[in-house]
């Protein structure tokens, strides 16, 4: 066991010693059959738990939080579960991104407020792992991620489903008329067949990535599946090892630092992760108070090939990458090949180098170290230009590669509801080469920046056979989708950004390779344009949402509220009573 640096824990100002407050913090806690010995100055372990029957990716999370427990206990600690605002992508409207801010402040605020002196984070679906990480970097205590793991693989009609990623696809089928209603509707149970998140690789499964990545989680945390009798044994190692991280004072930040990030974003690159990642790393970023940009994702994933061959960017399922070898055999690839910072520090006790220097591929097709990658130049695109001063991103391992030089005319959409009303409409002035524009889906627009920016085609262009095309937006994507699709375009249009003053016919040129994204109208007649725009009504005038509006950062920032970024630490302002 490692050796004891903190000899009077930060648990012990509610517990230690004899007095008012410390007797009625201990006598309360002991109505509920707690020892009387489990204050003596034992590590209290905070497990921060998402679970919600609203969240179904999480809705294992009551049993992973007992086998925590019993890791804690086994290591002499002393653990405490206690709840959080669970956001479910599938259920929140108008969007989970939307209340990722707020639930890391009630993560903040919940281990700031309680006595503990470690915390073990349950997650799972998309946006409950930043949040709950958010959260935790503003405190700053020894903190470690234990994600849910991802669902079994899909199975319907003898073929394979990835979630998501096959709604996506049959939709357009649906569209083109493929396929009918009822097929459609077949589907759904084995789509999501077992407890879990997403089996492609969307944000979940790209986020509990990271957090393997960054350092933050126990090697394996990334692929093994739900409902793997192997995830229950992470979850209590992980209980194990936040205990022995309290005794020897090994906080978040002593672990993730610029080097963690850096490998966080190859690591991203290698397995075509989602284009979400971008923003939720450059808010943790910030939180941890550690400087990175969207340039640092371009400039570091560029040339980093993408060798994981996963929906949506290719054919297998997340189980499969766990039989394979999962995270570490990528990360070990990386390392060969000096993509990786080996001496980065991770909660395991020992460097991210040694933690994968004994990775082995056992499917060479699924991760492919041997043969040709999925991409040769894999990561987040990240694009500039008139139409995106501060930029905008293009996953280019999902689009297709001959759209990723194009120009052609805008076919604008005002909002999510324009879209709707028209997308489909017959008489509407669309061909192949156009390029979709969708507006005011951005952080302040929406708000919350919905994951509405993989459009679906025109019916009338997927009756042709259309399947791809040119979509532009200040929205984000779902990990699950794919496309040719730009996102993430800052300033949004609700913040007055370039986007806001596009029109029908405009000429828009899309040059992926030299990351230019340009406007064809001239300076002058965008001024004008400027002139007589007005900027949208707030859709809510009180509120969580009235906060979120008047202090959201734009996706070049992470999203995340102005005043929340930073450590505060885990001091009490003022102790009680």
């Amino acid at each position: 066991m490692t050796s004891d640096k903190t000899p009077k824990r930060r648990s012990q100002a509610w517990y230690g010693g004899i007095s008012k407050d410390t007797t009625i913090h201990r006598a309360w806690m002991l109505n509920q059959g707690t020892p009387p010995d489990n204050f003596d100055g034992r590590p209290v372990i905070g497990i921060c738990n998402t679970w919600s029957e609203f969240t179904p990716c999480n809705g294992h999370l009551r049993d992973l939080a007992e086998r925590v427990k019993r890791g804690v206990l086994e290591a002499g600690g002393v653990p405490f579960e206690f709840p959080v605002m669970s956001l479910g992508e599938n259920n929140i409207r108008p969007t989970a991104m939307l209340f990722r801010n707020l639930a890391s402040m009630d993560v903040e605020e919940s281990i700031r407020a309680n006595p503990m002196d470690g915390v073990v984070l349950l997650c799972g679906c998309d946006k409950t792992t930043p949040s709950l990480v958010m959260g935790a970097a503003s405190c700053d205590l020894p903190t470690i991620v234990v994600s849910g793991g991802p669902m079994l693989n899909g199975r319907h009609r003898g073929c394979e489903l990835g979630s998501g990623t096959a709604v996506w696809r049959m939709v357009d089928e649906l569209k083109a008329g493929k396929i009918g209603p009822q097929e459609f509707q077949d589907a759904e149970q084995g789509m999501a067949r077992s407890p879990g998140s997403c089996m492609t690789m969307g944000t979940a499964s790209t986020m509990a990535s990271m957090m393997e990545a960054l350092g933050l989680a126990l090697p394996q945390n990334a692929a093994t599946p739900a409902v793997d009798s192997r995830r229950r044994v992470l979850a209590q190692m992980s209980g194990r090892r936040i205990v022995d991280m309290v005794r020897s004072d090994t906080k978040l930040s002593d672990v993730v630092r610029r080097d963690s990030f850096e490998n966080a974003i190859r690591v991203n690159a290698a397995i075509g992760g989602s284009t979400n990642a971008i923003l939720h790393l450059i808010a943790i970023a910030g939180r941890l108070e550690v400087p990175l940009t969207s340039e640092d994702w371009d400039a570091l994933g560029r040339d980093v090939p993408t060798i994981l061959n996963l929906q949506p960017s290719g054919a297998y399922l997340m189980e499969d990458f766990y039989y394979a070898g999962g995270l570490p055999v990528v990360m070990k690839w990386l390392a060969d090949r000096g993509l990786l910072h080996p001496d980065a520090a991770s909660v395991s006790g020992t460097s991210i180098g040694a933690q994968v220097a004994a990775a082995e591929n056992y499917n060479t097709d699924v991760i492919r170290t041997e043969g040709d990658p999925l991409t040769e130049s894999g990561g987040i695109a990240v694009l500039k230009g008139n139409l995106a001063p501060l930029g905008a991103v293009v996953k280019p391992s999902a689009a297709t590669p001959a759209l990723m030089t194009h120009t052609g005319p805008a076919v604008v959409f005002e909002d999510i509801e324009d879209y709707k009303a028209r997308i489909d409409d017959p008489a509407l002035d669309v061909t192949a080469e156009s390029i979709l524009v969708l507006k005011n889906c951005g952080p302040k627009g929406y708000p919350g920046m919905a994951e509405v920016g993989n459009m679906a085609l025109p019916a009338k262009l997927a009756r042709d056979g259309v399947t791809d095309m040119v979509r532009i937006s200040d929205a984000r994507m779902s990990g699950t989708a794919f496309g040719t699709v730009v996102l993430h375009t800052a300033p949004e249009a609700a913040a007055g950004g370039p986007l806001a003053l596009v029109q029908t016919g405009d000429v828009i040129t899309l040059d992926v390779p030299q990351r230019k994204l340009h406007l064809h109208v001239s300076e002058d007649d965008l001024a004008t344009r400027r002139a007589a725009w007005t900027p949208p009504e707030i859709v809510m005038a009180g509120g969580y949402q009235r906060l979120y509006v008047s202090s959201v950062l734009q996706a070049d920032k992470g999203v995340d509220l102005d005043f929340l970024v930073g450590k505060r630490g885990a001091e009490v302002p003022r102790e009680s009573h």
